[in-house]
C-alpha cells in the first residue's frame, strides 16, 4: 500500500495514550488501533481532522505516500476516457 499512517510514531512523540486520543475524537479504541496499523482501506477528512486538532499537527505529518516501484505513470494508473463519436 502506498500510504503509510505514522499515527503510532506521532502519537508517541507526543505521549499520547490510545485511549486518550480514541476518546478525544469519538472513536473506539479498536478503530485507532486498526488506524495505527494499517489496516482500514480508507480515513474519514473529519476524522483525520479530529486526529490533528488533537495532535496539534498536520495531516503530512501522519500520513506518507511511498510510491509503488512497478506502478509506472500516471497513465499508467489511469485509464483515459474514451471519446464517443
Amino acid at each position: 500500500m502506498p500510504i503509510l499512517l505514522r499515527l503510532d510514531v506521532v502519537m508517541a512523540r507526543r505521549k499520547v495514550r490510545s485511549r486518550t486520543l480514541a476518546r478525544a475524537i469519538g472513536i473506539s479504541e479498536t478503530n485507532l488501533s486498526l488506524l495505527k496499523s494499517g489496516k482500514v482501506r480508507g480515513l474519514r477528512f473529519a476524522t483525520l481532522d479530529a486526529i490533528c486538532r488533537y495532535l496539534d499537527c498536520a495531516p503530512g505529518d501522519i500520513l506518507e505516500y511511498l510510491p509503488d516501484e512497478g506502478a509506472g505513470t500516471v497513465a499508467d494508473i489511469v485509464e483515459t476516457p474514451r471519446r464517443r463519436a
